[in-house]
């Protein structure tokens, strides 16, 4: 199977169940109570929903092209990914997720929807810690150091980090 492929089916399997799936689940997509300046609030939450379905796809399309893989776990990079986003921050994907569900939760103000997102960065938070970053340690070797002692896990820096930067 190629990583293009790889990535498709994981895109569809995690992403689109985490953020799509279960936000589905909780609240038939149906909206809730209106809210004081509503439409302020379902703008900001179309925003982070449109933002952060731009980010997933640009960060699969980045694992696929710069890393020769994919982000299944099962199915890792040749490479390690530093390039676009990743540059700024370590784990866009894992935020753009968030910011999706988060987005859902403004749009259609359903408060159960910021609880289950606290939930998901809580999870892929210590997903993060337990499982991704020591595995990457372990394959990139003082790449990996490098790179995360220059860019932050999840706050952006404000300027895009290269390898051939000096710490």
């Amino acid at each position: 199977m190629t990583a293009g492929a790889g990535s498709v089916i994981f895109f569809l399997v995690a992403p689109v169940t985490v953020a799509g799936v279960v936000p589905w689940l909780l609240t038939r997509w149906e909206t809730g109570r209106p809210h004081f300046l509503v439409w302020l609030v379902r703008s900001l939450g179309m925003l982070l929903l449109v933002m952060g379905l731009a980010v997933l796809v640009e960060s699969f399309v980045r694992f696929v092209r710069e890393g020769r893989g994919t982000p299944a776990p099962i199915a890792p990079t040749e490479e390690l990914v530093v390039g676009g986003l990743y540059g700024y921050v370590r784990n866009p994907m894992y935020l753009a997720v968030v910011g999706v569900i988060v987005g859902q939760a403004l749009l259609l103000g359903r408060p159960i929807l910021l609880g289950y997102g606290a939930a998901v960065w809580v999870s892929v938070a210590a997903f993060v810690r337990t499982y991704e970053e020591p595995t990457l340690r372990k394959r990139y070797g003082s790449r990996y150091e490098a790179y995360t002692s220059a860019v932050p896990a999840w706050w952006p820096r404000t300027s895009r980090w290269s390898p051939d930067m000096k710490l």
